[in-house]
């Protein structure tokens, strides 16, 4: 019996030791644990740039930062840190930034609130539908849609059916994160547009010899092409006012320009101001038939508030900058002087 009692003794007794040393390698490994949610992980060089995207679950998440140079902490650490703060589910797409000295808490963190990076988008003044198209065929982040469609269905997919779309995007700079697409895009600055084309239609001066804010606009894409010197813009629209109020032709050369489509080779020539199309201001009264541009706020503004005077003629200097005049003598001796060199 008392052999009994001494092998159950024992028994107890390494029991308890086998706890205690479980006890000890619990606390360590939880030491270890705190002390790895918390500590900078340590990246050389430059920031690294991790590319969250949709369809990513935790564990690619976490391919991609071991790819980045991440070796801190071991995956099973990793989850059970999301699982504790909870973010498992809620990690956000897109590109995040990491820097040098972040923690795994303070990453897990920034992934849940979606501080991505902010890409940018210029759609530049005086810019075609086509190049606008070229040029967000050439962006490596935005979603790409647009080359698989041509120019009505692309009206189509962001909800403007039958709608030319020249001159219908707001020229300005427009931020993006990753899984936003190029549709996405052309949808915020089509809406930009309308409400840039209604600011200006609302400020208009009266007497414009324009009807509607579609006349307006095709008007300012017009003066946003003849001129790229802002300055300049509320006198061009000055011109191009009193010539339509007068009934004259504008006869000004980016319609004609347009007019000829791929069969503009760099110089229009004087066959080509004769040869009728229907954007063709030497040929054809009044304004063209759709906008030939996207205009900026100031060309929408000068079209919707022309500058007074006389003018009704310009020529360019060959600086960027325009002689006005206003009676055809006065031009002709203008063109005489800067086109032709011949300056008396």
């Amino acid at each position: 019996m008392a052999k009994k009692q001494s092998s159950h003794r024992a028994l107890k007794a390494v029991f308890a030791l086998l706890l205690l040393a479980g006890v000890a390698v619990g606390g360590w490994l939880w030491q270890q644990y705190r002390g790895f949610a918390d500590t900078p992980i340590a990246l050389a060089g430059t920031e690294r740039i991790l590319v969250v995207e949709r369809g990513d679950g935790f564990q690619d998440i976490l391919g991609k930062l071991r790819e980045l140079g991440v070796t801190e902490g071991h995956d099973l650490e990793w989850k059970a840190l999301a699982h504790e703060m909870q973010v498992i589910a809620r990690l956000q797409v897109g590109d995040y930034s990491i820097r040098h000295g972040i923690t795994p808490r303070e990453l897990l963190t920034k992934l849940e609130s979606g501080k991505v990076i902010q890409h940018r988008f210029t759609v530049v003044e005086g810019w075609s539908f086509r190049e606008l198209r070229a040029a967000m065929a050439k962006d490596e982040i935005l979603a790409q849609s647009l080359p698989a469609m041509d120019d009505d269905a692309v009206m189509t997919a962001i909800g403007r059916p039958g709608q030319h779309p020249e001159g219908r995007f707001l020229p300005e700079t427009y931020h993006y994160t990753r899984g936003a697409s190029d549709l996405d895009l052309l949808r915020r600055a089509g809406l930009a547009m309308d409400k840039a084309v209604a600011d200006a239609w609302e400020a208009r001066a009266s007497g414009i010899p324009v009807e509607t804010p579609e006349q307006l606009l095709i008007l300012a894409s017009i003066i946003e092409k003849e001129t790229g010197k802002a300055s300049e813009r509320p006198e061009i629209a000055g011109v191009f006012s009193r010539r339509l109020k007068l009934g004259m032709r504008l006869q000004t050369d980016p319609t004609v320009i347009y007019g000829m489509g791929s069969n503009y080779a760099g110089n229009i020539r004087r066959s080509d101001l004769t040869t009728d199309t229907p954007y063709n201001t030497y040929t054809r009264g009044g304004l063209p038939p759709t906008p030939i541009a996207m205009p900026g706020r100031d060309a929408l503004m000068a079209a919707a508030k022309p500058a007074d005077g006389d003018t009704l003629y310009f020529v360019a200097r060959g600086d960027g900058s325009h002689v006005f005049s206003a009676t055809l003598a006065e031009h002709n001796r203008a063109v005489a002087c800067y086109q032709l060199k011949r300056c008396r």
